[in-house]
């Protein structure tokens, strides 16, 4: 695998959590993750292809995955600066974890914990539910990844 793909993020977990409990209100945390989707570097267009794309995002979303002595890393990219970021919160929780961890993961309760449960559009909430559903496929089944 490619290593310009896997770049680590250099964001901090529990800055990036109170970061979003702190915000107010809706457009504060919608602030926050078009704030995060710039940490996430944009994706060369020879990656951008469609054995990466996942299907049952609106926007276009691409994502990658590798493992090593059974931990497993992503990386992705969106033309949808919302996507981005929330690609980019899917990294923060999945990164750098067992196949037992992700599997295990609520991510309803880390995203009600973010404020954002209730707050995407549905065609949002969608691309999310496929992200993280081809985030614990890949997990599973390493060998099915680009």
């Amino acid at each position: 695998m490619n290593s310009d793909l896997f770049l680590p993020l250099t964001l901090n977990a529990e800055q990036v959590l109170a970061s979003f409990t702190d915000a107010k209100n809706w457009q504060e945390r919608f602030r926050q993750l078009m704030l995060l989707s710039k940490q996430l570097p944009k994706l060369a267009e020879k990656y951008q292809t469609s054995d990466a794309k996942v299907q049952g995002c609106e926007s276009d979303a691409w994502l990658y995955h590798y493992e090593k002595k059974g931990i497993h890393f992503y990386s992705g990219d969106s033309d949808a600066r919302v996507v981005k970021g929330l690609i980019v919160l899917l990294l923060i929780a999945y990164n750098g974890k067992k196949t037992e961890e992700i599997n295990a993961f609520d991510h309803h309760q880390y995203f009600d914990k973010l404020g954002l449960s209730g707050q995407l559009s549905p065609s949002r909430s969608n691309g999310l539910h496929a992200l993280i559903n081809a985030i614990k496929t890949h997990a599973n089944n390493p060998e099915s990844m680009t």
